[in-house]
């Protein structure tokens, strides 16, 4: 299936989650420049990115605040402009705009777990079922998301933190710049699996363009989703 019937699938608002070490920070970026891809900015619709992990301190979306506004996307979150101040928990009041705004497309990156996720609870009015896509982000490399089981006991506890309904699965396996095709298939497996036994959706299944090859993945159904690799520093490829 195409990036265009993916993105289609996205309501106005979509909420971003996963364990950490998942990716979930690089694919809502990633979502959020293909829905810039060729417009120039400013982009139409507007599409912005609102930076909810204020727990994690590595790999935030704001932290590539220049390249997201060169690429017409709003950027959200702290209410602090400077680097060193990242790990101060403190959101901006402004965070409400794109969500108050009926034309923009907004992507919001929720901390990785029950704790993390807990934030959104403050902004719950402003997402309704009719306008709010929840996904979640799987690695299956990752300890406490390697087996369905403990994939599920995650994505239940962070629905009943924020009282949303996760919809969509997204699978993203992966181990960073050793990724091989088998990982890819590996995560696809789990996340069926995932979606078969909780009655949810797998969007997507992601790979590293930079590493993989998409002719190696064919068997693979549903939207195969390049990812670029926008949020990690070269000493970590």
């Amino acid at each position: 299936m195409s990036g265009e019937w993916f993105l289609n699938k996205l309501k106005r608002k979509t909420i971003v989650t996963g364990h950490y070490g998942s990716g979930k920070t690089e694919f809502a970026v990633s979502i959020a420049m293909q829905m810039t891809q060729g417009d120039r900015p400013p982009v139409s619709p507007p599409v912005s990115i609102i930076d909810l992990d204020i727990v994690n301190p590595y790999f935030r979306s704001r932290e590539q605040r220049e390249m997201l506004e060169n690429a017409g996307i709003a950027v959200y979150g702290s209410t602090y402009d400077e680097e060193v101040t990242l790990e101060l928990p403190a959101l901006g009041a402004t965070i409400r705009t794109p969500l108050e705004n009926p034309d923009c497309k907004t992507i919001i990156d929720l901390g990785g777990n029950d704790s993390g996720a807990l934030i959104i609870n403050q902004f719950t009015k402003y997402f309704t079922d009719n306008e709010t896509t929840v996904l979640a982000v799987v690695n299956a490399n990752r300890p406490d998301t390697s087996t369905a089981e403990g994939a599920l006991e995650h994505i239940g506890a962070i629905e009943k933190i924020t009282k949303l309904t996760i919809s969509g699965i997204v699978s993203n396996t992966h181990m960073l710049s050793e990724t091989t095709a088998a990982d890819i298939f590996k995560g696809y497996t789990l996340c069926e699996k995932v979606c078969k036994m909780s009655g949810k959706e797998l969007l997507c299944s992601c790979y590293p363009d930079w590493i993989i090859d998409p002719n190696e993945l064919t068997g693979l159904k549903g939207h195969i989703m390049p990812l670029g690799l926008y949020m990690r520093p070269t000493w970590l490829r």
